[in-house]
This record gives structure tokens, C-alpha cells and sequence, in this order.
């Protein structure tokens, strides 16, 4: 079983920037990608980053590229989300995820990660 917390969310201003973080813990999970999403009230969920823990190669769709970061810190098991030029179509509850059998094609889809977190609240103001 992988468990995971999320933190560091909050209120944060347009243009502003935020770093989420993500404690994993379990036997197995290096061998996994772990990926942020988030979701909006009445939308889908939506994908945000993913980065592999053994090399750290890390996705991300266009709608983020350039603003949004994913890293990891491998010895301590915590991924990161670094979001800068905050815009209010940034607020939801963003969540992070562990997938166990990743690939090319699965990497985006939530409904292919087993291990959830809780979600932390991220709100941009304008």
C-alpha cells in the first residue's frame, strides 16, 4: 500500500506562486510515477505533471508547461509541484497520485493511478 499526504496549499494572489508537496511512504513506490492533478467544482479531474522516481522524467500538458514544475527528492520520498504566474483558472483542489505500471499512453489519465492523496486547496485571486 502506498500512502500519500498532500500540503501546501492556500490563497495566493494572481501572478503569485505556490510549491506543493507530496510525502509518499510505502514499500514499493520508487518504482512508481506519481502525478498531480486537480479539480475544479463541476469539471473533470485534470492532469497536471507526472515524474518518474527512478530518473526523474517529467510530463506535463500544455496548459502548465512553463509555469508548473515537478521534482522530487528521492532519498526523503516527497514530490513537489512549483507553480508560478498563478492565474484564477488555476484554483481547484489539486491531488497527488501513485501509478505502479506506468506507460506513454497512461501517464495523463487518473483513472490509471491506484494511490490517491487527500487533496489540498489552492486558491488564486485576482
Amino acid at each position: 500500500q502506498v500512502r500519500l499526504v498532500e500540503s501546501g496549499g492556500g490563497l495566493v494572489q494572481a501572478g503569485g506562486s505556490l510549491r506543493l508537496s507530496c510525502a509518499v511512504s510505502g514499500r514499493t513506490f520508487r518504482s512508481y510515477v506519481m502525478g498531480w492533478f486537480r479539480q475544479a467544482p463541476g469539471k473533470e479531474r485534470e492532469f497536471v505533471a507526472a515524474i518518474t522516481w527512478i530518473g526523474g522524467t517529467t510530463y506535463y500538458p500544455d496548459s502548465v508547461k512553463g509555469r508548473f514544475a515537478i521534482s522530487r527528492d528521492y532519498a526523503k520520498g516527497i514530490a513537489y509541484l512549483e507553480m508560478n504566474s498563478l492565474k484564477p483558472d488555476d484554483t481547484a483542489s489539486y491531488y497527488c497520485a501513485a501509478q505502479s505500471t506506468p506507460s506513454r499512453a497512461t501517464i495523463s489519465l487518473p483513472d490509471e493511478y491506484e494511490n490517491w492523496g487527500q487533496g489540498t486547496q489552492v486558491t488564486v485571486s485576482s
